[in-house]
């Protein structure tokens, strides 16, 4: 009995590494479709009124607390 793997004919490894290729191509655009995405939900994060809304609050929290610290 023979455990060992059994290493494939040239032609098969061949189609293997180009079909290993082609996944990495995809995986690549897949990528740049997120990070696309992503910038483009932080762009419309940034652009919310909401975000202006807390970002107000949060500095005049900020300015209260120096007021009150002496600073």
């Amino acid at each position: 009995m023979n455990n060992q793997p059994r290493i494939p004919d040239p032609e098969t490894r061949k189609r293997s590494v180009e079909r290993l290729r082609e996944v990495c191509r995809q995986f690549d655009a897949l990528n740049l479709l997120l990070d696309e995405a992503i910038a483009q939900a932080e762009a419309d994060i940034r652009n919310s009124p909401l975000t202006a809304y807390r970002l107000g609050k949060a500095r005049l929290v900020v300015e209260e607390d120096a007021e009150e610290s002496g600073f």
